[in-house]
């Protein structure tokens, strides 16, 4: 059935067990229709009232039946959600050895950028027979993004981070499509994922003009905007060091403690006083306004790149000398 022009092609790792689950769907659906009108239209007739002075015969039945019609159900509702479960934990869990595409929903483009600084619009180069894992934000309305031949959707709302992953079996040129309407032009917000053997895709990503990769552009940023005068490497600075803090957990002034990802780096950018870390004062400005949702990304990667490149564990969070206690945690911090 896949290769009906009503179904698009397959070509990712789990577009089989959607079509399957959705196969199922259909034929239990299908079968149960044809069952209960077929039912309907058998008892019309057997049991119709053939004369004004007619009266119904009532008939008296054991549990039996009653049993069977709702067992059955009930089990196959159990095989539906139970199979949908499976289905929607595989296709929310991307492997720890993806590789990291980050996307930025825009009216109306995709922005998609790799770790190693090569950026696209509107087009997303992949390998074949390795897992892609794309963390993606809006910069305006809600998008939503759409690999038909991928069986993979996923909505983009502003102000958050949500992810998508799928791994191609097959070189190829696949639709992108914007699945939520977001405005005028919401119909000409396309694009192609272009599945490449893997060493065309490492040809394709050393053969481009980039800037710097992510890590080292927010590395630059992070220069630029004085944050190295608070998120000093040696703990003598007024604000957290940020040495392995990304992926670790981070104890909150308020007793709370929250997972250092990329959803947390970016509300501490932009809204720093949401989430003050223990010990320090809620004195962060925020950047919102004064950073790009690309520039933000850039400082995600920088932050995750300096807890990796050095093997070491998220600064202790205990209080600083009383005059150097100004900042609320993984944020850049302009002086």
């Amino acid at each position: 059935m896949g290769k009906l022009l009503l179904f698009p092609e397959q070509a990712s790792t789990f577009a089989p067990e959607v079509d399957h689950l959705l196969y199922f769907l259909t034929a239990v659906t299908a079968f149960f229709s044809v069952l209960i009108f077929s039912a309907i239209f058998y008892f019309a007739i057997k049991y119709r009232r053939r004369s004004e002075t007619e009266l119904p015969r009532v008939v008296h039945t054991g549990y039996t039946l009653e049993i069977v019609w709702s067992v059955i159900p009930f089990g196959l509702t159990m095989i539906m959600f139970t199979w949908g479960a499976s289905v929607f934990f595989t296709a929310s869990r991307p492997p720890a050895d993806s590789i990291q595409i980050y996307a930025v929903g825009k009216q109306w483009m995709w922005k998609l950028e790799h770790l190693e600084g090569r950026r696209e619009i509107n087009e997303l180069h992949i390998p074949v027979g390795r897992p892609v894992r794309v963390t993606m934000t809006s910069e305006d309305v809600i998008h939503s993004f759409f690999i038909p031949a991928f069986r993979t959707k996923q909505d983009v709302v502003p102000g958050k981070y949500s992810t998508v992953w799928f791994n191609a079996t097959k070189p190829g040129k696949y639709h992108l499509f914007c699945a939520e309407y977001c405005g005028t032009r919401h119909s000409g917000m396309i694009g192609w994922v272009h599945a490449m053997k893997p060493e065309d895709y490492e040809n394709w990503l050393s053969g481009g003009a980039a800037e710097g990769s992510l890590a080292q552009n927010g590395e630059k940023l992070f220069q630029s905007l004085a944050c190295n005068n608070c998120h000093k490497v040696d703990n003598t600075g007024r604000c957290p060091n940020l040495t392995g803090v990304f992926g670790s957990q981070v104890k909150l002034a308020d007793g709370r403690v929250v997972k250092a990802d990329e959803a947390y780096v970016r509300e501490s950018i932009l809204s720093p006083m949401a989430k003050v870390v223990a010990g320090y004062e809620p004195v962060m400005p925020t950047f919102q306004g004064l950073v790009s949702e690309d520039q933000v990304l850039q400082l995600i990667e920088y932050v995750r790149s300096i807890g990796s490149k050095q093997g070491t564990s998220a600064a202790p969070v205990s209080p600083a000398p009383a005059e150097k206690q100004a900042s609320p945690g993984v944020a850049p911090s302009k002086r």
